[in-house]
């Protein structure tokens, strides 16, 4: 689980808005661009190459 103190620095790559923790903790979402980033291993992995859209 990405600890919340780092939560509230991460911000979208592409956009720059705050991103928040999915319900199952595997990713951090953007509603601003619609894409999720996965978490692996407790590591937000914040690159616009892994993103992936909201609907998949």
């Amino acid at each position: 689980m990405v600890k919340k103190d780092l939560l509230d620095i991460l911000a979208c790559p592409e956009c720059h808005r705050k991103v928040i923790l999915s319900a199952d903790g595997n990713w951090l979402i953007c509603d601003e661009c619609s894409v999720k980033y996965p978490v692996e291993d407790d590591i937000p992995i914040m690159l616009v190459e892994r993103a992936e859209d909201l609907e998949s």
